[in-house]
């Protein structure tokens, strides 16, 4: 029995599920071209789950770059503040390319920051950090824990059917390697100490 259409112009209704990721379902006009995709539902339940705690982080690390970028001072001031700048250029991308994947498959990502906090694996500090050490020392450790989760999660979406999602978190996987990399490479210098 197919399901009737609400009339123009009706307002939407709220996603259902943790994530908050189904706008597939949602019974409103403009979602009636909306569906999953090549995803089974169940799939898709796992690739948007994904999506959305990846999403949350790569917004939650651009923030905190900002944020140090903001802060640094010292004798790093120059080198930090043009580095995060362009750590951030390598990164920001990823942020629309995982929300129109997500959009794509029937999703609906997340942007509240309360949504953010709840789903990132990076926390932005609320306090002012000025030290180089500390601040380079904090996102390397961020940085291993996305490139982690992005490797972790390739492999959860290509076994829930979507290679195109882990060939998406592939490569963001490597820019996160690459840029922890120039991060550790930094705090090699004694100078930092």
């Amino acid at each position: 029995m197919e399901q009737a259409m609400p009339e123009a112009g009706a307002q939407g209704v709220e996603a259902q599920g943790e994530a908050k990721a189904d706008a597939a379902h949602l019974n409103t006009v403009n979602n009636r071209l909306v569906d999953h995709g090549y995803l089974s539902e169940e799939e898709f339940g796992v690739v948007s789950e994904t999506l959305q705690r990846n999403l949350a982080t790569t917004i939650s690390l651009y923030l905190k770059f900002k944020k140090y970028h903001w802060d640094i001072r010292g004798r790093f001031f120059r080198d930090l503040h043009l580095a995060y700048d362009e750590f951030i250029e390598e990164i920001f991308d990823g942020i629309d390319e995982q929300a129109e994947r997500l959009v794509a498959l029937g999703g609906s990502p997340v942007a509240a920051p309360s949504d953010l906090e709840r789903f990132s694996l990076v926390q932005v500090p609320t306090e002012t950090v000025r030290d180089a050490r500390t601040q380079v020392a904090d996102l390397v450790q961020d940085l291993t824990r996305v490139s982690r989760g992005y490797r972790d999660d390739s492999k959860t979406v290509d076994d829930a059917n979507d290679p195109a999602t882990a060939d998406l978190y592939n490569g963001y996987a490597a820019t996160m390697d690459k840029i922890r990399w120039m991060l550790q490479a930094m705090m090699d210098d004694d100078r930092m100490n």
